[in-house]
């Protein structure tokens, strides 16, 4: 320490001149790193906030959909019996969409499926439920889950490419392994077919 006569003491190399040798001249500021521990920390929280959100939304989306309302569907679908069959016409199978009707149908390629054991996924709530009472073809076909994929008109689906009438077939082939073929979904002006109780019990016999 060196008194310079003003009554201040000073360390030596400080001072007015610039050419004292203080080893932090040029480093970065006083609570830089401070800041860029705060900032990764806010970010973190950032992020975590936003997947509880996004958790909290799925849970509503989709973890509510095993309540009181699901499971009630559900056993209703247990106790229906199994449907007749018979063919449908556009209009027919809209009265099957799980709202109106505790039964679920929906058409694949001309071919209509009970559907309502999967309730869970086809009924109002599902996540295939814009599907219940219509012709699905189309939206199986091109993968779209909205109303654009539907038509009001009976759909003969002659616009799809080679791909996708091929997993519209795949899609068919999955239903009948999986639900009940009920009957035919019929073009305009077609007469529905008349089923005898011998070829409905084959029908079924050969899905069990």
């Amino acid at each position: 320490m060196a008194d310079h006569g003003d009554g201040r003491l000073r360390t030596e190399g400080s001072g007015g001149g610039g050419g004292g040798g203080g080893g932090d001249v040029g480093g970065p500021p006083a609570g830089a790193g401070a800041l860029v521990v705060g900032a990764e920390m806010l970010l973190a929280l950032v992020l975590l906030a936003l997947v509880l959100l996004a958790a909290y939304r799925l849970y509503l989306r989709w973890g509510t959909r095993s309540g009181p309302g699901g499971a009630a569907r559900e056993g209703q679908a247990a106790v229906l019996p199994r449907m007749k069959r018979r063919d449908f016409s556009l209009e027919q199978l809209r009265e099957f969409n799980g709202a109106r009707n505790p039964r679920i149908l929906l058409a694949v390629n001309g071919k209509v499926f009970d559907v309502t054991k999967g309730s869970k996924f086809y009924g109002p709530d599902g996540p295939y439920g814009i599907f219940a009472g219509r012709d699905a073809s189309r939206g199986l076909a091109t993968f779209r889950l909205d109303k654009d994929a539907l038509r009001d008109e009976y759909d003969d689906l002659s616009d799809l490419n080679a791909v996708q009438m091929e997993s519209v077939r795949e899609w068919e082939m999955q239903f009948k392994e999986k639900y009940d073929y009920v009957g035919r979904l019929l073009k305009p002006g077609e007469e529905p077919s008349e089923y005898t109780d011998e070829e409905d019990t084959k029908d079924h016999t050969k899905q069990e």
